[in-house]
Order: C-alpha cells, then sequence, then structure tokens
C-alpha cells in the first residue's frame, strides 16, 4: 500500500511526548487524536503555539494538519505536535527550512525531566539540614 505523494509525514517530540503528524494540501482544518485544535489543547496559547511552524510559513489555511499525539500533558504535547508539523513542511518543502530554522521550529527542545536522586526527596531538593 502506497500512500500519496501529497501526504507529508514527521515525527514530533518534546519532553515525554511525542507526536506522528500528517500534512496534506487542504483548507486548513487541524485535527488531533481526531479532535480539533481548539478543543483538545485547552488553552487557547497551546493550541497557537503547535500550529506556529504554519503561521511562520503563512499556509495555516491552504495545508490540513492530522496527528496522533501520546505521553506527557498538554504543554509537551503542543510543543512535539508544532516540531513534527515543522518536519513535515521540511519534507513537504525544502525551500522552507531556513524560515523554520529561524523561528526555532526544526530544533527539539531538548530539556527532560531530571531523575530523582537517592536519599533525596526530589530531582534538586535535599533535606533540612540540622547542625544540632
Amino acid at each position: 500500500m502506497s500512500t500519496p505523494a501529497s501526504i507529508f509525514t514527521g515525527t514530533g517530540r518534546r519532553k515525554t511526548s511525542t507526536a506522528r503528524v500528517r500534512i496534506a494540501d487542504g483548507s486548513g482544518k487541524l485535527t488531533v487524536n481526531g479532535r480539533g485544535f481548539d478543543s483538545y489543547f485547552s488553552h487557547d496559547n497551546f493550541a497557537k503555539q503547535a500550529y506556529a511552524p504554519l503561521q511562520t510559513v503563512d499556509l495555516r489555511e491552504k495545508i490540513d494538519v492530522t496527528a496522533n499525539v501520546s505521553g506527557g500533558g498538554v504543554a509537551g504535547q503542543a510543543g512535539a505536535v508544532a516540531h513534527g508539523i515543522a518536519r513535515a513542511l521540511q519534507k513537504m518543502n525544502a525551500e522552507l527550512r531556513p524560515a523554520l530554522k529561524k523561528a526555532g521550529h526544526i530544533r527539539r527542545d531538548p530539556r527532560e525531566k531530571e531523575r530523582k536522586k537517592a536519599g533525596q526527596p526530589g530531582a534538586r531538593k535535599r533535606f533540612q539540614f540540622s547542625k544540632r
């Protein structure tokens, strides 16, 4: 089974979230896990963050986006969807890369949660020091 040449895919990651994104020419329909961007991302800022790569290259009303995202929270998922969209746009048209790169959409945000250390209540927090 082969996919039409007009569908491009990209995988985006952020924190512990992973998004599988498919973009195709269309009318600007945006869906995440079968729901609209605005209903899936509870706050408007998360939805704007998720479709920011489309705004950067002025394709918001010309591309349909379908994303499957799992893991993490809402903020991480929004970042993962944005990263996936940017990678798929780059596959679709290599000339978009400089604009996406300048806006910072191509680079994966490497920040992860730091592990909890043994004998401590958290990753950095120490138990209260008592001199006597």
